[in-house]
This record gives structure tokens, C-alpha cells and sequence, in this order.
């Protein structure tokens, strides 16, 4: 019998949100911290370690680490923000602008009127693929990488045709 983590983990309605979050399996693996999440996911906080399996050869974060954490995040605020909706990152690009020599905190918000035009176009056109900018900072405050992530919402059961 198979068993699936996530699945089961979203059943366990006794655990908040944030614990759910934290406790998923790839990030509670990289030791993901959840240091907020908004009741309506439009703002979270997460802290990314730095430690020896994070740490690459130059002493800083790897970027697949960062790129881990930060994939999801999007999909995730817009699936709870549109929950009639398949919702999946379609690209993902990561501009790392400075050195990410420390535990990195990783800051999203989801602006209201990004929101409106989404609803918006779901409205008109039945789908929308926004792309939202949020970046890592450095435990002295400095951003060290920019996250661009455009998201595909569409209706449950949507079938790309390309033709």
C-alpha cells in the first residue's frame, strides 16, 4: 500500500496551515522555518537555513535550494486565493544578485490589484497567468536573489490544445 505524505498531511485538519506548510516533505527535509503566513495567503515568510547541506563550495546557499522553496509558492498563495482552479508554475526564473552567505529569508506578497486583474481575466477569459516578483534577503537585510514565477490558472480539468 502506498502511502501519500501529502495527501495525508492535508488531512490532518487538527495542524494550522503553517504547520502543514513547514511540515511538507521537501521542505521540512531542507529545515524550512514558516515565519508567517497570512489566514488569506497573500503574505508569507520563510526562513531557508544555511548549513552544511545547504552550503555549497564558495560557502553561500545553493541555488537549488532557493529554487525549491521558492517554485511552489506562487501556485500555492494562487490556489488558495482561487480554489475552483488548477493552478501550476509555467516558469520559474531565479536572478541571484548578490551572495547568499547566510540563512536567506524568502518574502512574498500578493498584490491586490495583481489579485483584481486575475479575477479579472478568469472572468472574461475563463484562465490568467500572472507572474509574481519576490526575492531572498540575507539576515542583514540585503536581497540577495529575485524570484520571477508565472503561475497557470485554469478551469479544474483544463486540457492545453495544440493545434
Amino acid at each position: 500500500m502506498k502511502i501519500n505524505l501529502l495527501k495525508l498531511l492535508s488531512r490532518l485538519s487538527f495542524l494550522s496551515e503553517k504547520r502543514r506548510l513547514q511540515w511538507y516533505p521537501p521542505f521540512w527535509l531542507m529545515r524550512v522555518k514558516v515565519l508567517e503566513l497570512s489566514d488569506d495567503w497573500r503574505r508569507i515568510r520563510l526562513l531557508l537555513p544555511l548549513n552544511m547541506i545547504s552550503r555549497n563550495m564558495g560557502g553561500s546557499m545553493f541555488g537549488g535550494y532557493q529554487a525549491a522553496l521558492s517554485d511552489p509558492i506562487a501556485a500555492l498563495a494562487c490556489a488558495k486565493r482561487f480554489p475552483d482552479t488548477a493552478v501550476w508554475t509555467r516558469v520559474h526564473e531565479i536572478d541571484f544578485q548578490q551572495v547568499g552567505n547566510s540563512d536567506l529569508e524568502l518574502r512574498f506578497e500578493f498584490p491586490p490589484d495583481l489579485e483584481a486583474r486575475i479575477r479579472e481575466e478568469l472572468a472574461q477569459r475563463g484562465r490568467s497567468t500572472p507572474t509574481f516578483e519576490y526575492a531572498f534577503y540575507r539576515t542583514d537585510g540585503v536581497r540577495c536573489s529575485v524570484v520571477k514565477s508565472t503561475v497557470a490558472i485554469r478551469p479544474r480539468g483544463y486540457l492545453h490544445n495544440k493545434s
